[in-house]
Parts: C-alpha cells; sequence; structure tokens
C-alpha cells in the first residue's frame, strides 16, 4: 500500500469553495489512475488543506501527485496563498477499525 499526500494552505473562508472544486474535478483524476483505493480531503483550522490518496503501488501514488500537482496549479491557485507540495511513499504503519 502506497500514499500520495499533496498539502497546501488556502486564502481564509474558501473551504466550500476548495470542497466543490475538489468534488468536481480532483476526484475524477485521482480515481482513474490505475491501483486507486480512497481518497481524503482534510482542512484544518489554521487552513491547510491535505489531500491523502492510497494505491496499490508507488507509480499509482506517484502519477496522481504529478496529475494533482497541474491540476491544482490550473485550478485551485486563486484559492490558495501558495503552491503545494507533494510526497509519495509506502504505507509503512496502518490499520482499520
Amino acid at each position: 500500500m502506497y500514499a500520495a499526500i499533496r498539502q497546501g494552505k488556502a486564502k481564509a473562508g474558501m473551504a466550500e469553495e476548495l470542497a466543490r472544486t475538489i468534488k468536481e474535478g480532483a476526484i475524477p483524476i485521482i480515481s482513474d489512475v490505475p491501483g486507486f483505493q480512497a481518497y481524503y480531503v482534510i482542512y484544518a483550522p489554521d487552513d491547510t488543506v491535505t489531500a491523502i490518496s492510497i494505491f496499490d503501488n508507488y507509480a499509482g501514488a506517484a502519477e496522481s501527485n504529478k496529475r494533482a500537482l497541474a491540476w491544482i496549479e490550473k485550478n485551485l491557485s486563486p484559492l490558495l496563498t501558495g503552491p503545494a507540495t507533494a510526497v509519495a511513499g509506502p504505507v509503512i504503519v496502518h490499520t482499520l477499525a
């Protein structure tokens, strides 16, 4: 199992618009990557937005970051205070309920 994590800082008050834009645009792009398992977006009280995608292999995680960063630059830049960052790697600990 591999995770791709993207993070950025939203302009204040953009949570609803970010959520709508991500649902309409990012989910189809990420879920279409081979090996896709899950997608989560967290909006922290300090306006930090973190997207976590889970894949079967590193290639899928890396590809999702490539696609997502291009999409973010084109579609979310006006809602963010700066560029997004991305990392990918193996999940070394996990548990389910």
